[in-house]
């Protein structure tokens, strides 16, 4: 027992590695640049005493409030089954609002949208703002930043498919020495000026908004920088496990994050000609300032991989639940269910990251683009997780209404001081997230259409049963697998009795079903109901909506676990393929219709999906008007 027990210990410890080497990048690496923005944005870019200890005030804040008590102390509590996300807080609620594109429904898929946005933003701004430190120690490197910044996220991206684990393990370390230097290097100025920590005291906050009224609205809007990966936090639990996060965030990130932000903040008191680059004036001009630039393109580097993972698992998510196209997606670990990469959206991350790089070249300008999207996400996380208290944890009002206020009283005021950013900036995010929100509520009306489309059309398989034998359908030797969505007969299947007039002697009608858990139960997986004529037999799998439907060996298992003898060496599967003609006859628009068809024929097919043999493949086409 005692060996047991060190073994899943050190697991843990393995996990927390690896978190503090992908979730916690993002969130990690804002000390480079949220005290020097909040400079640029002050009239002069200076930052009198009051101001610079409201600030830091502010920030630290922020981060117990926003991440320590809501996400790790609340949000991640309201996991399915391990994995977290927005889509996770969706399938918590009752059955009637996460399938149905009701408020609820329309609000997780707004946040879902955002955050793709903010997923483009976060690599570019995290390893630019590092690899500006080498003006720094040479001016003249200033010319190379936008190359040398490019580069480095292809590197990035490029290294995605060997998996989170991997990748995991080799940044940690590199994290962890991160975090100790930061830490490290805030805790030597406080100790040079200890006075900073009265900025610990929330009033300096609330003084700050007293000198500088309504106008003093607008440094939320930097505050929010240093908070920006706290969604990635929750997003991320399915690849570790909440508690290594825990652990990590409490043990190690939080409080170097607070040293770093203290410590540049009485730097900046102490010199004030430090406050262009407060974070890197931390170490004497040089080789010290070369080799923290160094570690800090490495930590940046990594910073990115937290919203890169979290876009994964959303995307993955989307698709499983019906809001998305069907892309690849590549399992990259046999242990965890959550280790994905999705060729599509890594290589698509990678053009818009060097895009808005070469487009903003500086990661102040970025900066105007950065937190709309975080903001937004984080305010729509609050409402569904109340939604969640209420609906399914049953907690009382007057349990759930006061937290739910509390969350709100900070994340409003974040969103709305981001919208003064939306002309310098910000309108990348919101129009990155129009877009992936169009697809999302497009997608979902159009499967739905589809899917009654399919209802109307269907026969009850006991009534096409009975009519089988006077039909004068004729029986080929040979096993046929037929793809549906319903309950009924497969359209295929309706086809080709009426069309061809022929089908096969053994016939598995076979329903796929993706659930709104992780995995399926065990118990749950399968469902097999022989039917005494006919050699027919319907066969339902259910999935997990983080699980690969392989479809051929899932069927394989259920027949043998149900004593069903079917061969399927030579089977041949039967899948529709539709076309759409975006008439007027049908309930959705023509414009809209073009776009679902447009979605349609370019994501993965039905084949490819659930991995079914293409040699065993029949595809029968089929014109709709949707």
């Amino acid at each position: 027992m005692t060996e047991v027990r060190e073994a899943k210990l050190s697991q843990r410890w393995v996990a927390a590695l690896g978190a503090v080497g992908v979730v916690f990048g993002d969130i990690g690496t804002s000390p480079l640049y949220t005290l020097q923005v909040a400079a640029k944005g002050d009239a002069g870019g200076r930052l009198d005493r009051p101001d610079t200890l409201g600030v830091v005030s502010l920030i630290l804040w922020a981060l117990l409030l926003a991440v320590s008590v809501k996400y790790v102390g609340f949000v991640m509590r309201a996991d399915n089954r391990g994995e977290g996300g927005i889509f996770a807080l969706l399938s918590r609620l009752p059955r009637r609002s996460r399938t149905t594109m009701g408020i609820m429904a329309l609000s997780v898929v707004a946040g879902a949208a955002l955050l793709f946005g903010d997923g483009m933003i976060t690599p570019a701004i995290s390893v630019l703002s590092a690899l500006e430190g080498l003006e720094i120690a040479a001016p003249g490197m200033r010319r190379f930043i936008v190359p040398l910044t490019c580069g480095v996220l292809f590197g990035l991206f490029a290294i995605q498919g060997r998996g989170t684990a991997r990748v995991g393990a080799l940044f940690g370390p590199v994290m962890v020495a991160w975090f100790v230097t930061v830490g490290a290097l805030g805790l030597r100025e406080v100790l040079r000026a200890p006075g900073i920590l009265t900025a610990l005291s929330p009033h300096w906050g609330v003084l700050y908004f007293a000198h500088h009224g309504l106008r003093g609205l607008s440094i939320l809007g930097v505050v929010v920088l240093a908070i920006t990966g706290g969604e990635a936090l929750y997003a991320d639990m399915g690849h570790f496990g909440a508690s290594p996060i825990r652990w990590s965030w409490f043990g190690l990130v939080f409080p170097s994050l607070a040293f770093s932000y203290l410590g540049q903040a009485a730097l900046v008191l102490r010199k004030p000609e430090a406050l262009a680059h407060p974070f890197f004036s931390m170490v004497p001009a040089g080789i010290f300032t070369v080799g923290l630039v160094a570690l800090a393109a490495m930590a940046t580097t990594i910073a990115s991989q937290a919203m890169i993972s979290g876009v994964f698992s959303l995307t993955q998510q989307a698709v499983q639940l019906g809001y998305f196209p069907r892309v690849t997606v590549r399992h990259t670990s046999r242990e965890a269910e959550g280790q994905i990469y999705v060729p599509l959206m890594n290589w698509g991350l990678m053009v818009a990251c060097m895009a808005l790089v070469m487009g903003f070249r500086e990661s102040s300008h970025l900066a105007s683009a950065y937190g709309i999207a975080v903001s937004g996400t984080m305010a729509i996380t609050s409402v569904v997780f109340f939604d969640v208290t209420r609906s399914a944890w049953k907690w009382p009002p007057v349990r759930s209404v006061p937290l739910l206020c509390l969350f709100l009283a900070f994340d409003l005021p974040f969103f709305f001081a981001n919208l003064t950013k939306v002309i310098d900036g910000g309108y990348v995010p919101i129009l990155v997230g129009m877009v992936f929100f169009l697809i999302m509520v497009n997608w979902r009306r159009g499967r739905t259409l589809l899917g009654e489309y399919m209802r109307r059309r269907c026969v009850p398989l006991d009534e096409f049963l009975a009519r089988l034998p006077e039909s004068g359908v004729a029986r080929m030797p040979g096993t046929a697998i037929y793809l549906t969505a319903t309950e009924g007969v497969p359209h295929v299947l309706s086809i080709q009795a009426s069309r061809i007039r022929s089908i096969m002697e053994h016939v598995i009608v076979l329903r796929v079903v993706v659930g709104h858990e992780p995995q399926a139960l065990e118990g749950q997986r399968d469902e097999v109901e022989p039917f005494d004529r006919h050699g027919f037999v319907r066969v339902s799998i259910r999935f997990g909506y983080t699980e690969k439907p392989e479809v051929p060996p899932a069927l394989t298992r259920a027949l043998e676990r149900h004593s069903v003898c079917q061969g399927l060496g030579d089977a041949t599967y039967y899948v529709g393929r539709e076309t759409f003609v975006a008439g007027h006859g049908g309930k959705m628009m023509p414009t809209a219709e073009r776009l679902f068809a447009f979605l349609w024929r370019n994501a993965t097919s039905a084949v490819d999906h659930f991995g079914l043999p293409p040699e065993r493949v029949i595809e029968f086409g089929t014109r709709i008007d949707l």
